[in-house]
């Protein structure tokens, strides 16, 4: 098995909600927009930068207290709409998915227009750091590095990491995968950081990992013969094979771990409200009732 992060958690579940309490006053808005992920946003794919912190403003959020936005009135969500079943493009061109309808509750609450912004996953990442969007969600794992340059929500998730292979591989288990010649991940990502590690790390060294843009582009990479296996989070890992027939995941699992809500270095004020709206979300059920719209039990 290879090596897991050290907060992340023993849950054998594909998501789990954490427990919390409810730590702030409860807010008389609705939450209709979560309920419709697209309407706050374009309804486009976003090319560039989330507009800028030149425009941003001090927002008073009632019972959340005041906090800073790159745009007066909006929160920025920047991600990578390619991710399912946490964020991906519905099919009139709206985005949709876990961490959508999330962000768009939590905006709610703060009494803010949720903007989807889609780019990247290593842009998404940046987009927070340098002021260009005020969240980042896409599945992201807290990791040691990625806490130098950016903070962190409470956790909201607990995601697997698993491996798929074609049907009829030799590769059987993860322990397998020290024989396979190349793996596929998407770039950036937690799987791709594991894999290209050094052997004496845990991992199996750059030269035998392929980076992709996308977790769809390593798949295809995988039915054409390119890769011997991917890793990737199980449940887009189930909608990829769901839609590609040949292929399967391996039962034993190549990681647990947590996700989390990126926020720029320092914006205390705004990490507080996003805690402090998700406590109540939890609380109300809000999140689990988004989970479930998602992800079955079966």
């Amino acid at each position: 098995m290879k090596k897991i992060l050290a907060l992340a958690m023993a849950a054998a579940m594909a998501l789990s909600i954490a427990a919390c309490g409810n730590n702030s006053g409860s807010s008389s808005k609705n939450n209709s927009s979560a309920s419709n992920p697209g309407a706050s946003s374009s309804g486009q794919a976003a090319t560039g930068s989330a507009g800028g912190s030149a425009t941003s403003g001090q927002t008073s959020g009632g019972n959340y207290g005041s906090f800073t936005t790159v745009e007066p009135g909006k929160l920025h969500m920047s991600t990578n709409a390619a991710f399912p079943p946490y964020e991906m493009l519905a099919d009139d061109g709206s985005f949709e998915g876990i961490d959508v309808e999330v962000a768009s509750a939590i905006a709610d609450k703060l009494g803010l227009e949720l903007v989807v912004d889609d780019m990247g996953f290593d842009a998404a990442l940046t987009a927070v750091q340098t002021g260009k969007s005020d969240i980042a969600m896409a599945g992201i794992t807290v990791t040691d590095d990625r806490l130098e340059v950016m903070d962190f929500s409470d956790s909201y998730a607990t995601g697997i990491q698993v491996v798929i292979v074609k049907e009829g591989s030799p590769i059987e288990t993860v322990d397998d995968l020290s024989n396979a010649e190349m793996i596929g991940c998407q770039e950036t990502t937690t799987g791709y950081i594991y894999c290209s590690d050094t052997p004496e790390n845990g991992g199996y060294g750059e030269d035998h990992v392929t980076a992709y843009e996308t977790g769809a582009v390593a798949v295809m990479a995988l039915v054409n013969g390119q890769v011997d296996a991917v890793v990737i989070d199980n449940e887009p890992a189930k909608a990829y094979v769901a839609q590609n027939p040949g292929l399967k995941i391996l039962d034993t699992e190549f990681a647990v771990e947590d996700y989390a809500i990126g926020v720029g270095k320092g914006n205390t004020d705004l990490l507080n409200a996003i805690n402090a709206a998700m406590a109540e979300l939890k609380s109300e059920g809000t999140f689990q009732n988004i989970v479930d719209k998602y992800i079955t039990t079966d």
